[in-house]
């Protein structure tokens, strides 16, 4: 196990690695001029030139990004200019609000997802099953821009039940406005709910034409005791590498809720960087995203490991 967890780790770092040197390339591929951004529209060529070279901006790429790698060697994720505060402060700053916005999506889509995947499991092939499944690939196969916009439309604009707007400030005050977590925290959930019922039921099935399953019944267990204290048991222990794995693609959903939302976290902050052209942000935030999703997958793995005793990694 722990040649394997180093093993992973190093593999963690050679994609974080990989994922800061494509993104700061396409950072600079962006329209425009970060100095100009940065200086404004009124700013002279002297100033922009001055700008560009104490920043570095006026040399080759391949030698800005190995600057930029020597600061992140150093702690320093840069510093930006259009909010006058480091990195650091921002991403510490707004990255709470995003755990909570993700830790939430993910507990309410497996609170959701398992009675779900159970139910068709067991009414297999009959019309709630259907019912479900259908509902299941329109939800999955929806932009997440476009279910937060109707979400909005329907609960808001309609029925007045829960506001357009996440609640603003630090976790403290994200927390105590549930009402405005409901909507952000659904429009995320839908998509991962799908998916995860989706892999469940057939973890479910598969487990179900299992030789313990008919032992069990054979020795006179009941088919709801098999069902909960063997099969669903079972059944649930891949589903922790899937949790692991669909964080990339909750994180990036996260950016897009996030803009629709006004909710003050990364996704939000991100999508205001790439308008201003703040790459020292934009770098960070992409570092932290890529870092957060080799750290899920590695403790998904190692969890799986765990809870399954005949899971040796080696």
């Amino acid at each position: 196990m722990t040649a394997y967890i180093v093993r992973r780790i190093g593999q963690g770092l050679a994609v974080v690695i990989v994922v800061s040197f494509i993104t700061f390339f396409e950072a600079h591929l962006l329209p425009g001029n970060p100095a100009r951004a940065i200086l404004g529209v009124h700013a002279s060529s002297a100033q922009i030139r001055a700008f560009e070279i104490a920043n570095g901006y006026n040399r080759s790429l391949p030698v800005q990004y190995l600057d930029y790698a020597d600061r992140l060697l150093h702690g320093n994720l840069g510093f930006s200019y259009q909010q006058n505060q480091s990195v650091y402060a921002l991403l510490s700053e707004r990255l709470p609000a995003t755990v909570i916005l993700v830790g939430l999506s993910v507990i309410v889509a497996l609170l959701i997802a398992i009675p779900l995947a159970i139910l068709e499991a067991v009414r297999r092939n009959k019309p709630v099953d259907y019912a479900l499944t259908g509902a299941a690939f329109a939800f999955y196969s929806m932009p997440t821009f476009w279910l937060g916009l109707m979400l909005i439309m329907l609960f808001s604009v309609k029925a007045h039940i829960f506001p357009p707007v996440a609640p603003q400030g630090g976790p403290a005050e994200i927390l105590s406005h549930p009402l405005g977590l409901v909507l952000p925290v659904l429009t995320l959930a839908l998509g991962s709910i799908a998916s995860f019922s989706r892999y469940l039921r057939s973890s479910l099935l598969d487990n179900l034409t299992q030789d313990f399953v008919r032992t069990a019944r054979a020795i006179g267990a009941t088919r709801a005791a098999v069902l909960y204290r063997h099969v669903l048991r079972n059944a649930l222990l891949p589903l922790i590498t899937l949790v692991g794995l669909s964080l990339p693609g909750i994180l990036s959903g996260a950016l897009i809720t996030e803009s629709i939302f006004n909710y003050p976290g990364m996704g939000m902050l991100y999508w205001q960087s790439a308008l201003s052209q703040d790459y020292p942000v934009l770098l960070g935030v992409t570092l932290v995203v890529s870092v957060g999703t080799v750290v899920g997958s590695l403790v998904a793995d190692v969890l799986y490991a765990v809870a399954d005793p005949r899971i040796r990694y080696s």
